[in-house]
């Protein structure tokens, strides 16, 4: 008996639709693309040291135990907003320009910040502090400064400053006015951060 011989199933077809399909889902398929910090390191500038007032420099430390040391005692990660808060919008003085803060609603203590515009806010952590409170307390830290920035845009413009950061992205970036009133609150309220030893 003779055995029939199959007939032999052409496979060039296949790969083209295996090649189709490969295409369509890198077409179709979005990826997940992961946030980091939006904060652009300074480079590095030849300067004259400056010399600050240490009433102008509130030093949050991070130690080992991610415990929260601010102005001599170990803190809540809840408290530090509203010393935030308190720090910056304290206008116990002057600015540069010698003008005072007319739009500061702190304390006006003595031995707190002379003006918004001078009022740093330096992070110091231990290397063995996790990345999970440093994030946190920068978070708590930005947080702060959007507070008081919402509250001027309020007074000035009956807006908040995030609806204008949100009127200024739905303009891509084109609405001139709306550049000025964020550029005039910044400027009233700048983000004056440090990760460096300040003396």
């Amino acid at each position: 008996m003779s055995r029939k011989q199959l007939p032999e199933i052409n496979a060039g077809s296949m790969a083209d639709i295996a090649f189709f399909l490969l295409i369509f889902f890198l077409v179709t398929t979005t990826l997940q693309v992961d946030a980091g910090i939006s904060r652009k390191i300074p480079q590095k500038q030849e300067a004259p040291p400056i010399t600050l007032n240490e009433r102008n420099i509130l030093e949050v430390n991070l130690n080992k135990n991610n415990e929260l040391f601010v102005d001599g005692k170990i803190i809540k990660l809840s408290e530090l907003k509203q010393i935030a808060i308190n720090f910056i919008d304290n206008g116990g003085g002057l600015d540069n320009n010698k003008k005072k803060c007319d739009w500061c609603e702190g304390s006006k203590n003595k031995t707190s910040s002379d003006h918004p515009t001078k009022a740093i806010i330096s992070i110091q952590t231990d290397r063995s502090t996790t990345y999970e409170t440093y994030i946190l307390t920068l978070d708590i830290i930005n947080s702060a400064y959007t507070h008081l920035r919402n509250k001027l845009s309020i007074k000035l413009y009956n807006q908040n400053y995030e609806s204008l950061l949100e009127n200024l992205k739905l303009s891509n970036n084109n609405n001139l006015e709306v550049q000025e009133k964020i550029k005039l609150i910044r400027e009233k309220y700048p983000l004056l951060l440090s990760d460096a030893e300040i003396k």
